[in-house]
């Protein structure tokens, strides 16, 4: 695999972590900042706002600008965000910092994952999308904890002026090892043109399953600390290394996922949507010991990101004259299903219906999942297909891929 998907990973790893380490420090930032804990969790919305709304905004602006200079400007945005983040001096100054840190998150994955499947073969795609959402599992397992700790210890800002370093180790990276590609002359229709090629059903269908299935994950995700503690009678010092085991779990999910969606794309994502399903039913049954919850925790993490590449390069196939606006649209979606299927989950807590009702109801949304799928399915064999749909992404990258060795 080429160098260049290390400095993804890179990027992708900062993201990360930037992205989840505010769940763990909110009680150290209200202590800080004098406000309610409820009221620093909107710091973790602000983020995912930003996040829905830069993720097609920056792609569709930057479309025909050389993407390797797209991902080095996203990833500069990214570091004045959380340097930003770590000088505000107040909450609103602080809510501002997150906003902007996530506007380039959804914009690095989409371009991403356009150049990482344009320096490989065909059937190497999805194994490629996959190695650059390493970094993103890689820092549930160590960035995010280590980035907790250091911010219990050191202060919270001293986290986001960590998270700024990876930022700019990421940026070296990327100018470093991400080959030279040119910027493309806008076509007449421009801005307008790149919108018009999410105007079809396969791709709204696409970014649906994306919002089912992972909703699935988050209604479930998003309350596993009460399921763990309430349930399965862990004490909550143990929840930090359980989560770990997620991150373990998820890790090793998206490189299999990468590795079967290269064999069979539709295979993989019905395969993996079936999994999430069955694993969210038993869980009141796995939350009965703690062996059992522990398993249950990491087949959550294998199961929920086997379908990520898939996902990835369905909708990249599915919105073929703009790729890079497709995938980052992509990344929206996840965030959406990050808050709805958080509002999910808690319906089903606040209903009365148990600790592990939050995984029953992402159970559900996982069948759900499975059946937009299937209708997807069911409408692209009613229209032509070409010969080989991961080449139509290949044909849309800027240069082709020999050309991006040199």
């Amino acid at each position: 695999m080429p160098l260049a998907l290390l400095a993804l990973a890179v990027g992708a790893f900062g993201i990360g972590t930037t992205e989840f380490v505010m769940m763990g420090l909110l009680p150290d930032v209200a202590d800080d900042l004098h406000i309610s804990i409820p009221t620093a969790g909107h710091l973790v919305s602000a983020y995912a706002l930003g996040v829905v709304i830069g993720a097609p905004l920056l792609a569709a602006l930057t479309a025909r600008m050389s993407r390797r200079y797209v991902l080095i400007g996203l990833m500069a945005l990214f570091v004045v965000g959380n340097a930003l983040s770590a000088l505000a001096p107040g909450h609103g100054w602080l809510l501002a910092a997150r906003f902007l840190s996530g506007l380039p998150h959804g914009a690095f994955f989409g371009v991403g994952a356009v150049v990482a499947t344009g320096m490989v073969p065909p059937e190497r795609k999805a194994r490629s999308v996959s190695l650059m959402f390493l970094g993103l599992t890689v820092a549930n397992v160590a960035g995010v904890p280590v980035a907790t700790l250091m911010g219990q210890h050191l202060g919270w800002r001293a986290t986001f002026l960590g998270v700024s370093a990876i930022g700019v180790a990421a940026i070296a990276a990327l100018a470093l090892l991400v080959p030279r590609d040119h910027a493309h002359a806008a076509p007449a229709s421009g801005l307008r043109g790149e919108l018009a090629a999410l105007r079809s059903l396969p791709v709204w269908l696409a970014l649906l399953t994306t919002v089912a299935g992972f909703g699935a994950l988050f209604a479930a995700y998003s309350y596993i600390t009460p399921m763990l503690t309430g349930a399965a009678g862990y004490a909550e010092t143990s929840v930090t290394l359980l989560l770990a085991l997620f991150g373990v779990g998820a890790t090793a999910g998206n490189l299999l996922g990468g590795r079967l969606a290269d064999h069979s794309l539709r295979g993989t994502l019905f395969g993996g949507l079936a999994s999430l399903a069955v694993v969210l039913f038993l869980f009141p049954l796995l939350m009965r010991a703690e062996w059992s919850a522990a398993l249950a925790v990491t087949l959550l993490g294998t199961a929920a990101f086997v379908t990520g590449s898939p996902l990835q390069l369905m909708v990249m196939e599915k919105a073929s004259a703009a790729p890079s606006l497709a995938s980052s649209a992509n990344q929206a979606a996840f965030n959406l299903a990050n808050a709805g299927g958080a509002w999910i989950g808690g319906l089903a807590l606040a209903a009365g219906f148990g600790a592990t009702s939050p995984a029953l109801a992402g159970a559900v949304l996982a069948v759900l999942g499975l059946a937009v799928a299937a209708v997807s399915y069911a409408v692209d064999h009613r229209r032509p297909e070409p010969a080989h749909p991961a080449r139509v992404v290949t044909g849309h990258v800027p240069e082709p891929a020999e050309a991006l060795h040199r």
